[in-house]
């Protein structure tokens, strides 16, 4: 939240000129004829993004072998209600944009939720939050993940380099032999992750998903010592980074919107006005919505700590996109040149701001004299 605040401020006075040389340094790695150039703010968006999809991939692993996702009593009603938290958000962008082929390239930007800021909205209302609303609030947030990854992979795609795409597979088979036999280490895992990262980045499929791959393979327990776990280690170690130095980084280069000249026209663009009603209005419709249905349906239960007043209330929470919606607006808009005539990042800060403030006082007011009480049932 800093971050993005610096970054406000830094668009808006006199340090403009300063942010936007910072972000567009050009940064050089070259290793005789390969060569990787791009500006410090694309460095950012798929590099460093990447380990943050590695960390995504590490949970997800953990979570689908041992984790509150290994039971699938309790993955029926957050994966429902992911679907309609994906579904409902595009399709309302789609409603104010169809008639504007190149604002459609957004569609998915209010699909995303960003699950760091949500568990810290949530984080306000102290001991009073059930675990059970935690674990739901967090599997919810991983199958978003999972959609997000998949459109990323499918739909902002460029033009495919077989020779490169060659590298990854070959990348894919050493990883896969380093996890047969057992080795437990994570210096060659991260070296030969690397090389798939550059492939990745040089075959036109977006780099930070070379980060998910890696992950599958980073063994969730050691053959000869099933006390050693290099999966949790590296997740472990991973956490601070990804918390306190990536996504504050991401954050900062990605959240500076210059407010110069920006009057209702601007504003109410289709593209932000589509984004941020579909992150306010189409997260609470689609997951809260979905997950109704679901109930009725007698397809899955309320988990115990759950009324329906709270289900609302962090249906609302999911509607914060943040550093995620502002990820896939930048796979989206980036190389277009588009936002010179609108800026989507409008869209993402109000829609998420609204969400937030009303999912926390939805939450606030029905977990009023709530302790934290419940063990995680379904």
């Amino acid at each position: 939240m800093s971050s993005a605040l610096l970054a406000l401020v830094c668009a808006n006075t006199p340090l403009q000129s300063a942010y936007e040389l910072l972000l567009s340094i050009p940064v050089v790695i070259s290793i005789g004829a390969l060569e990787v150039a791009k500006p410090l703010l694309l460095w950012i968006n798929d590099g460093l993004m990447a380990i943050f999809f590695f960390l995504i991939g590490l949970e997800l692993k953990r979570e689908l072998i041992e984790g509150e996702l290994s039971d699938k009593r309790n993955i029926i009603l957050p994966g429902i209600g992911a679907v309609g938290g994906m579904l409902v958000p595009a399709v309302i962008y789609i409603y104010f944009n169809s008639h504007d082929p190149i604002a459609m390239q957004g569609w998915a930007i209010p699909a995303a939720t960003d699950i760091a800021f949500a568990l810290g909205v949530l984080a306000l209302l102290g001991s009073r939050v059930p675990i059970s609303i935690k674990i739901f609030l967090t599997s919810l947030a991983i199958f978003d993940d999972i959609g997000a990854i998949v459109i990323i992979a499918i739909f902002y795609t460029a033009e495919i380099s077989f020779a490169a795409m060659i590298v990854v597979a070959c990348s894919i088979l050493a990883l896969m032999c380093l996890n047969k036999r057992n080795v437990i280490h994570s210096s060659p895992y991260i070296l030969v992750g690397t090389i798939m990262w550059v492939a990745t980045l040089k075959s036109g499929v977006h780099a930070t998903l070379a980060g998910v791959v890696l992950a599958m393979f980073i063994p969730i327990r050691s053959k000869t010592d099933p006390d050693i776990s290099p999966l949790k280690i590296m997740e472990h170690d991973l956490h601070p980074i990804v918390a306190f130095f990536v996504l504050p980084v991401f954050a900062f280069a990605n959240a500076g919107i210059s407010l110069k000249g920006v009057g209702a026209e601007q504003i109410l663009h289709s593209v932000p006005i589509g984004i941020a009603f579909g992150l306010f209005f189409g997260k609470q419709i689609g997951i809260f919505g979905l997950c109704l249905i679901a109930v009725k349906l007698k397809l899955t239960a309320l988990p115990r700590g759950i009324s329906w007043l709270t289900l609302y209330g962090v249906s609302a929470l999911c509607g914060i996109g943040f550093t995620m919606s502002l990820f896939v607006s930048s796979l989206a808009f980036e190389q277009t040149g588009v936002n010179l005539l609108f800026d989507e990042r409008l869209g993402i800060i109000l829609g998420s701001l609204t969400s937030g403030i009303l999912g926390y006082f939805i939450l606030a007011y029905s977990l009023r004299g709530s302790r934290k009480l419940e063990q995680p049932t379904t």
